[in-house]
């Protein structure tokens, strides 16, 4: 009986909170509007880095853990650096009149040198690319040519949607054959199946054998950690770019000759570049021997370009790792921002409330002359606040999902909303609104009935 009379009484206060909500319609919500968008900002914030952390993790899978990247420093880029000393010791060489070393650059030769010498070599990778024009009848279309073997597909989990990989004779012997990615396959072939069928690639016509599944992704398409759609790729046999499109470790006569017209020009330098590969991806056998491997591959390969560091090694899982951390700080900031436009929602029903208690003296006056407890005031007013906080909670997490969807839709930024950002953001909302609706309902208490009847 007890229980049910207080249940009774306390409900009757919250009761009358309510009524007092929607006698004020106007005024509700609008102490309601910082919570409503305090609640929705930490929802699309979080969604929003749950979505870059989510991307990362893509990118080391398709990176893979255990990859080193070596990438050639082109002469034009070694030229213009800052490093002091090997200015200093080109100009010694030239006033000693010594002889400019020369280094071929990355060839096909360092990749297999790689693979046979260094024991904790799983796999290595050459990758050549161009960019040429694609021609099938009257269609024509910019495409990225790669160069490679099909360890490239091992290494990246490219998976095909049609056809073959290479055979080994189209490897060793160079021949006109391609694999095809998914948007090359939509712009030329339309509903036909490309397999069996010739493409025509600047000079030469390529025969298709596979056709890669769709494999379009959101980021950065980094060239030092080797990330990049293959949608817009055909990509061929390394020894096919070698034989029949460019090789650049070989001298051409044209190329000769416009050396020798711009000898001094600074142009000229810039567009040097005399390495076979864009770059070398090894496959180490366990991640632990990644930096002692990067490092035996980087004195190897000096040694081989005659003393010249010409390439650049980097580990991609470290350089991912990295960038995870730099994402997970800024999610916190995020965090904290929306965080901090939930106080100010707070502080605003404070206020509200507060002014809410100035304006209803009287009726506070008249429900302690009748019998109401101190209690039962605080409970009517702590009521009201709360019940404001969560019907704000209730909005601003509606509000949050669709900010998100609207984001991910209008600025093809991924997010990902969690349960766990909803319910501490809702949790957060409540506990805003008792704790600062506390303060308010403790005044509103604390006022003498006979001098709030005066009033």
């Amino acid at each position: 009986m007890k229980l049910r009379a207080y249940y009774k009484r306390y409900s009757y206060n919250v009761l009358i909170a309510v009524e007092a909500i929607f006698a004020n319609k106007v005024k509700s919500l609008l102490t309601a509007l910082g919570i409503i968008f305090g609640v929705a900002a930490v929802i699309s914030m979080l969604a929003i880095g749950n979505g870059a952390e989510q991307e990362i993790l893509d990118q080391i899978k398709m990176v893979g853990v255990n990859n080193i990247i070596i990438t050639p420093i082109l002469q034009a880029d070694q030229a213009s650096g800052n490093d002091t000393k090997t200015t200093a010791a080109s100009e010694a060489n030239q006033l000693n009149g010594s002889k400019k070393k020369f280094s071929k650059g990355l060839t096909m030769l360092d990749a297999e040198a790689i693979k046979q010498i260094i024991p904790t070599v799983q796999d290595v990778c050459p990758i050549i690319t161009f960019n040429y024009n694609a021609i099938l009848g009257d269609i024509s279309s910019p495409i990225k040519l790669d160069g490679t073997d099909n360890t490239y597909f091992n290494l990246f989990d490219i998976q095909l949607e049609s056809g073959t990989l290479f055979h080994q004779i189209h490897l060793n012997e160079g021949r006109p054959v391609c694999i095809i990615g998914n948007n090359v396959k939509n712009v030329f072939f339309n509903q036909e199946p490309p397999v069996g069928k010739y493409i025509k690639c600047g000079q030469i016509w390529l025969l298709v054998i596979g056709v890669i599944e769709r494999r379009s992704f959101a980021g950065s398409s980094s060239g030092t950690m080797a990330i990049s759609s293959t949608d817009n790729s055909i990509i061929i046999p390394a020894k096919t770019m070698l034989l029949r499109f460019r090789n650049r470790g070989l001298i051409r006569s044209d190329e000769v000759k416009q050396a020798s017209l711009t000898t001094t020009s600074s142009v000229a330098a810039k567009t040097l570049d005399n390495n076979q590969l864009d770059k070398i991806i090894v496959r180490v056998k366990e991640t632990s021997q990644l930096t002692a491997t990067a490092k035996i591959a980087g004195n190897m390969l000096i040694r081989k370009h005659n003393k010249i560091q010409d390439f650049e090694i980097s580990i991609p899982e470290l350089l991912l790792k990295q960038q995870q951390k730099t994402k997970n700080i800024f999610n916190i900031v995020l965090g904290a921002i929306a965080g901090i436009s939930l106080i100010v929602g707070g502080i605003g029903i404070m206020n509200i409330m507060l002014a809410s208690v100035m304006e209803r003296i009287r009726e506070i006056g008249t429900r302690q002359a009748i019998g109401a407890s101190r209690k039962d005031i605080v409970i009517q007013f702590l009521s009201e606040s709360t019940l404001i906080s969560v019907a704000g909670g209730i909005l601003g997490i509606i509000l949050g999902v669709a900010l998100s969807k609207i984001i991910q839709t209008m600025f093809d930024i991924k997010t990902i909303i969690s349960i766990f950002s909803i319910f501490v953001s809702f949790g957060v909302s409540v506990f805003i609104g008792i704790t600062f609706g506390y303060l308010p309902a403790k005044r509103a208490a604390e006022k003498d009935p006979v001098e709030s009847l005066r009033q």
